[in-house]
């Protein structure tokens, strides 16, 4: 078998994670619409997800899920967190034997409170899991610029094959054996990243949103540590890193949100206009929902879940988190 690699989902870091990787070894970029695979196959551009980015002739496009997994080596699960479960579900028939499957979700599942892993685990129990995750927006990744990512698995072996397997040029990819940790911060940091789009919205200044982000921080390591992963891995990439870009990049659909909700802007309004998801949205609840079982406070995240339920305005959410009781950092 050759090193093959498949990728599942043709929206923006699908398609990117795809394009690099069919530079290095045999890749194959899955599309769940067949006229969408079609169209990227033959235009070789993702004209809705990346306009203007070529796609290499060496990677292979179909909505033909036996073709796209028979081969592969690894398979990558680049979906939205909220599909997950079902789409690995209906791979499942076509899943090659001990092929892992890297999840580059970001979020918890809605109805269940679960973690992509623990998705995906239920969907394909036989199958070694990883997740890939850290500060990458998908344009700049497909640009060839340079980045770097944390590459978690429970199994070494596992962990260590795949580091070799997906290791694009430019990008710098780490290993972690802290799946929950890295799943967290790739969750709780499209929350935070729509209170720092608030605060930016507002007008309420640099020191607010530095003062935001590293609040942030300190929330998601207690719900890590409550969790049972490693509280330090919220200050390495797929935490810290992570939120840093989420929280101020102009390309982050979470942060973009924000400013406009910041600005008055309805919720329904926003996402009327928008082609992609916006995680954060899904997450904020649910996060809430998990750190509850363990008793973990979130004050962020419970501001921003009140104010895209319309309990609170963009105003209440900065006043409730200004007014909080005096304590030692």
């Amino acid at each position: 078998m050759t090193d093959a690699i498949a990728v599942i989902g043709a929206g923006a870091w699908g398609t990117a994670l795809a394009a690099r990787l069919a530079t290095i070894r045999p890749t194959v970029l899955w599309a769940r619409a067949p006229y969408r695979a079609a169209e990227i196959q033959v235009a070789r551009e993702n004209t809705r997800h990346l306009p203007g980015q070529a796609i290499p002739d060496s990677l292979t496009v179909t909505a033909d899920v036996g073709t796209a997994l028979c081969e592969a080596r690894a398979v990558l699960l680049a979906v939205p967190a909220q599909s997950l479960r079902a789409i690995a579900g209906a791979l499942r028939p076509h899943w090659p034997d001990t092929a892992p499957a890297v999840i580059c979700a970001k979020g918890i599942e809605r109805d269940t409170l679960c973690l992509p892993s623990e998705s995906v685990a239920w969907a394909l129990p036989a199958a070694p899991l990883a997740v890939l995750s850290g500060p990458n927006f998908a344009h700049e990744l497909m640009a060839g610029l340079p980045a770097a990512s944390v590459l978690a698995a429970a199994d070494e072996a596992v962990r260590a094959r795949l580091l070799a397997l997906l290791a694009i040029p430019r990008l710098r990819l780490y290993g972690s054996a802290d799946l929950v940790g890295v799943q967290l911060g790739g969750a709780a940091k499209n929350v935070i990243a729509i209170a720092a789009g608030v605060v930016e919205g507002m007008g309420l200044g640099e020191n607010a949103r530095a003062a935001l982000i590293t609040r942030g921080v300190a929330e998601l390591a207690r719900l890590v540590a409550a969790e049972g992963g490693r509280p330090e891995t919220a200050a390495g990439l797929s935490g810290l890193g992570d939120l840093i870009l989420t929280c101020t990049g102009a390309a982050s659909r979470n942060h973009s949100l924000g400013i406009a909700l910041g600005r008055g802007q309805s919720l329904a309004d926003v996402l009327a206009a928008r082609v992609g998801v916006t995680e954060g949205v899904h997450t904020a609840p649910a996060l809430l929902a998990r750190a509850a079982r363990s008793g973990t406070e979130l004050p962020i995240a419970q501001a921003v879940a009140a104010l895209l339920e319309g309990r609170a305005t963009a105003a209440m959410l900065v006043e409730a988190l200004l007014s909080r009781t005096i304590r030692d950092e």
